[in-house]
């Protein structure tokens, strides 16, 4: 069929072969999720896109150990993880992580109210500054998943940790960020 983009397993087998494009191609369908990836761990988007540019190097030249019919998402967020935690670790640096929510407005919908605006974005301040009060484990598990959207499965390979920890820390996580959130709402 003409026209339809590659499947990531076919571009990656491409590349494997030395097809420089198939790997061009790889890097245009994955650079915002790494840029993001690294964000998450740099809290600096100067860092995270170094972080982000020598991740797609390295996995780059790591293709020949990329196994063939693996998924390849998990894979690369691992080799930029790794990077970006490398950068975070060498640099000496904590920052607080800065994370954006996504508005809820969508095209389509009726314009908010600007009252209605103005208390959508102190509840996205304050749930914001909640998250951001969590450790750096449960913040990372927190925002991979619900922030930057990604799976299981993603989260633990960005992470570098079994799925199965994931899971368990989400669920730790999300149980603190509840009690501090009531703790909140009872302070009010």
């Amino acid at each position: 069929m003409e026209g339809r983009p590659e499947e990531d397993s076919e571009l990656f087998a491409r590349a494997q072969r030395g097809d420089t494009a198939a790997y061009e191609e790889i890097v245009q369908r994955y650079q915002q999720v790494a840029f993001r990836t690294a964000y998450l761990i740099t809290s600096s988007a100067a860092e995270a896109e170094d972080a982000a540019q020598d991740g797609f190097m390295k996995a780059y030249r790591a293709l020949a150990r990329f196994r063939a019919g693996a998924d390849p998402r998990p894979w690369l967020l691992r080799i930029v993880a790794n990077e970006a935690r490398n950068r975070v670790r060498s640099s000496g640096r904590r920052h607080g992580l800065e994370l954006r929510l996504a508005d809820d407005f969508r095209p389509g919908d009726a314009a908010p109210s600007p009252e209605a605006a103005a208390v959508a974005s102190e509840d996205r301040q304050r749930l914001l500054a909640l998250v951001n009060a969590l450790s750096e484990e449960d913040r990372l598990v927190v925002s991979s998943r619900y922030f930057l959207e990604l799976s299981s499965e993603e989260t633990a390979a960005a992470l570098g940790i079994p799925e199965g920890t994931v899971k368990s820390r989400l669920s730790r996580a999300l149980a603190r960020l509840r009690t501090s959130m009531d703790e909140e709402a009872s302070r009010a």
